[in-house]
């Protein structure tokens, strides 16, 4: 789901400040609580229904919103740059095909990095924002760094891209995010794909991972032995699938953590928390935060 910016509120404007964010007016008014411990909210590609996803832009969106937590999605170019986008190719959220018209499907494997930062990441969501960039996973470890703010990343299409498992672990500790503190309170790795999840724990078993799937209840024993997360679509989980999930303890002895996406109503955030979800996932932090604590 790909949602635009809508009409600043006055409350948003004096939080955010001048030309910071435009939350939407008709915001959801969030129910009553029916005294669930509140789940943790993750701005899924940054606070990506008030700025353009993945972008730095929307890393500070959820900072300014006073969201801890963002999801990103990593990719790699032709010559071995990590980068932060969501799709395997250019075409949707940037002006590839204007900049670079003969090089179609425009997929980010067959890209440098050099091309990839020449392109706007902004200007497809609106105006303001034109001229934003896709960031390197570097530069978007440090502004989180900077923002004091944690991160669930996904690595995506892992298939296309072998051996990015390792090179997502030597950029994050290149970046300092492979010390104690990161590691135990700030970093969880996902993928859907199993086999790259198996790669990172292989790779640092002390880092924390995330499949993303809702496998079937009778497998979920043999996903406890290489994920301490199991994040699914919230159209496809009740509380009893939660309750199955939670029920199983992951690699590090802890019970497994459930994370569902993407929910951005109030309403479905709210039946999420009560199914007993540790997490939601939402493009809309702010509006789940108020539904559900």
């Amino acid at each position: 789901m790909f949602v635009r910016t809508a009409t600043a509120s006055t409350t948003a404007a004096a939080l955010l400040g001048a030309g910071a964010l435009l939350l939407p007016a008709d915001r959801p008014e969030a129910p009553e609580r029916q005294g669930q411990d509140a789940p943790v909210v993750v701005a899924h590609r940054g606070a990506s229904g008030y700025a353009p996803e993945n972008t730095l832009a929307a890393v500070d969106a959820a900072d300014a919103l006073g969201i801890e937590w963002v999801e990103n999605d990593v990719h790699r170019t032709r010559d071995g740059e990590l980068v932060v986008l969501h799709d395997t190719d250019l075409k949707r959220t940037t002006n590839a095909e204007q900049v670079f018209p003969d090089r179609a499907p425009w997929a980010v494997k067959d890209f440098t990095a050099a091309e990839v930062a020449k392109l706007d990441a902004g200007s497809w969501f609106g105006a303001r924002f034109t001229g934003a960039r896709v960031p390197t996973l570097t530069q978007f470890l440090h502004r989180m760094e900077r923002n004091r703010q944690k991160l669930l990343l996904e690595i995506k299409s892992p298939a296309t891209y072998p051996g990015i498992e390792r090179d997502i672990i030597r950029v994050l500790g290149r970046s300092g995010w492979l010390d104690r503190s990161h590691v135990r309170s700030r970093l969880v790795i996902q993928s859907f794909g199993a086999d790259s999840v198996k790669k990172v724990h292989s790779l640092r078993p002390d880092i924390t991972t995330g499949f993303l799937g809702t496998p079937a209840v009778a497998d979920l024993p043999s996903y406890a032995a290489f994920t301490d997360q199991i994040n699914p679509s919230y159209a496809t989980i009740g509380a009893d699938y939660v309750a199955a999930v939670q029920r199983l303890k992951g690699p590090h002895g802890k019970r497994l953590r459930v994370n569902t996406w993407t929910v951005n109503k109030a309403a479905d955030a709210v039946k999420a928390r009560d199914y007993g979800v540790d997490g939601i996932i939402t493009n809309f932090p702010d509006v789940v935060r108020d539904a559900t604590s």
